[in-house]
């Protein structure tokens, strides 16, 4: 009798320990990229006590065993865990929309770097297109400029205008390139290295949509399109045209 009389002043006696709040530390990363995030509300569901992390992505919380801490971010689906006696309470959370990494790329050009060495390589061409100023003044008063005239009607700045309009045109699609990149494609989609090519060739975006839309915006036009191309590969089909290579002269 003595033993249960003692089990039960033992009992008695340890259940406080077990229900004192406790510094419970923890870290929010980003599960797809790894990175910690900052700025993320952490409530605990027993208590109702609202904290934010740090901008490295910690924080600490008074808790007890057993608790269920909640953590919500804007652009994130709310995670949750139970406080248990292994420490570090780690949150992966996952991103609401799709993300593209940001990529570093060191030996590929932007568009606006081949466009400029395009300018420099044909500043000629530029200069015979620009049609200038068809009215000069000079000492004995306002009359037209023969060189803006010549420049309107010679051959050689006829010359230089396509060329300028066919840089002009390039630098377009390059822009579409640049963001509408096959790795991107297989990214999102799962095709491989050649479907996404051919993927790329058929659902080729106008410039001006690349141009405005943002990251998220992109994503979804892909997706869409996929979306109709798993419908019926087959009809989309379309044999890549030839390569030609010219040389641009001024």
């Amino acid at each position: 009798m003595r033993y249960i009389f003692l089990l039960i002043a033992l009992t008695g006696f340890t259940s406080p320990l077990f229900c004192q709040d406790k510094k419970v530390e923890g870290i929010v990363f980003d599960k797809n990229t790894k990175q910690r995030i900052g700025n993320v509300k952490l409530a605990n569901l027993r208590t109702g006590e609202v904290n934010y992390n740090t901008i490295k992505g910690e924080f600490v919380f008074n808790a007890q065993l057993g608790d269920h801490i909640v953590a919500i971010c804007k652009g994130y689906f709310p995670d949750t865990l139970q406080v248990d006696n292994r420490g570090l309470l780690l949150f992966h959370l996952v991103r609401e929309s799709f993300y593209i990494d940001e990529v570093q790329v060191f030996a590929r050009k932007t568009p606006e770097e081949i466009l400029k060495k395009a300018k420099e390589d044909y500043e000629k061409a530029y200069r015979l297109a620009g049609y200038g100023d068809v009215f000069s003044v000079g000492p004995n008063g306002a009359g037209l400029s023969i060189n803006s005239i010549y420049s309107l009607f010679s051959k050689e700045a006829k010359r230089a205008r396509r060329l300028t309009k066919t840089i002009e045109n390039d630098y377009k699609e390059n822009v579409i390139d640049y963001k509408f990149t096959k790795e991107l494609i297989s990214k999102i989609t799962g095709l491989n290295s050649e479907e996404a090519e051919r993927f790329r060739r058929i659902f080729r975006p106008s410039y001006f949509f690349v141009l405005s839309a943002s990251d998220y915006e992109l994503v979804n036009y892909i997706k869409d399109c996929y979306s109709r191309y798993q419908l019926n590969p087959s009809q989309y089909f379309i044999e890549p045209f030839p390569t030609i290579n010219y040389k641009l002269v001024p």
